[in-house]
């Protein structure tokens, strides 16, 4: 899920930054979302997880995209994962704010996450830690004018 704000004047999307409990030496910056729960979409699920891991809340209606897919090969806490991932945009000036609760959260996510931020481009770009996904770090334009088709990415080893 890619929730991005204007309100300082460039583009910002808020990211999570977190590290692998089995290798507290890596940290990095990924886009809020998760896994389905039974019977959900993708859309609902990014929606979802959007309010559980950042208390950011919008409506599936507001979401735009999806603007990407893509198969995600990675391994975490020493388990190797493959991930099937639908990207959306949300804008920020719509997403209502409410504060949230450590109940909302798996034990993953509190053992793991450790911020929140707003993080333009160039930020991004520069960042020291990997980014998650990694296109991130390339030009925004794309997804921010997005031009209706959905991009498929494959599989991506990260």
């Amino acid at each position: 899920m890619l929730l991005v704000s204007h309100s300082a004047g460039e583009p910002r999307l808020l990211m999570v930054r977190g590290h692998d409990p089995h290798d507290p030496d890596r940290f990095f910056w990924f886009t809020p979302g998760g896994g389905l729960e039974a019977g959900e979409t993708m859309r609902a699920a990014a929606v979802r997880e959007l309010a559980e891991e950042t208390g950011h809340v919008l409506e599936t209606h507001e979401l735009v995209g999806p603007v990407w897919r893509r198969t995600a090969v990675f391994d975490f806490a020493s388990r190797p994962y493959t991930q099937f991932e639908e990207i959306f945009v949300g804008l920020h000036v719509h997403a209502e704010r409410r504060d949230r609760t450590a109940e909302e959260w798996t034990e993953i996510e509190l053992e793991t996450i450790d911020e929140v931020a707003w993080l333009s481009e160039t930020e991004l770009r520069e960042s020291p830690i990997e980014v998650f996904p990694a296109q991130l770090r390339e030009t925004w334009a794309w997804f921010l004018e997005w031009d209706g088709v959905t991009r498929d990415l494959g599989e991506v080893d990260e």
